[in-house]
């Protein structure tokens, strides 16, 4: 994995690495067992790591620097959402602590901080941009 911030990466590469989060995040939801609490929690799981490369890739086709803005920012939430399901799992389900459940940790993480310091960069230009106009 690359050190979140420290490497910028292209909107392809992240459309890349936020699609296949997305399919590992279904891998992980196929293993978990079927105790009703456990697969709760993977509903919700599944749809906001699914979500995460779903609204990245709606967001570069913002036709606004504002859509744009908006959009990472949805990203961002998701990212963070997802990252607090996988937090929340082993206290329904122990053995849940697999090499693919602590990669997905781990990239949950990072893409949080990605799109977090995405949409501050987004928010800060848009701010600049409205000064500049007045």
């Amino acid at each position: 994995m690359r050190d979140a911030l420290s490497t910028v990466m292209t909107p392809n590469e992240l459309r890349a690495r936020t699609k296949s989060f997305a399919i590992s995040i279904v891998a992980l939801c196929r293993q978990l067992p079927a105790i009703w609490v456990v697969r709760t929690l993977g509903k919700q799981l599944l749809r906001s790591g699914t979500s995460v490369g779903a609204n990245y890739r709606s967001a570069c086709r913002g036709r606004s620097d504002r859509e744009f803005c908006a959009r990472i920012g949805v990203v961002a939430d998701e990212a963070d959402e997802t990252l607090f399901w996988l937090e929340l799992l082993p206290s329904a389900w122990t053995d849940i602590r697999t090499p693919l459940y602590e990669k997905l940790l781990r990239e949950a993480d990072e893409l949080t901080a990605i799109f977090t310091a995405s949409y501050q960069t987004a928010k800060t230009n848009l701010e600049k941009r409205k000064l500049r106009r007045k």
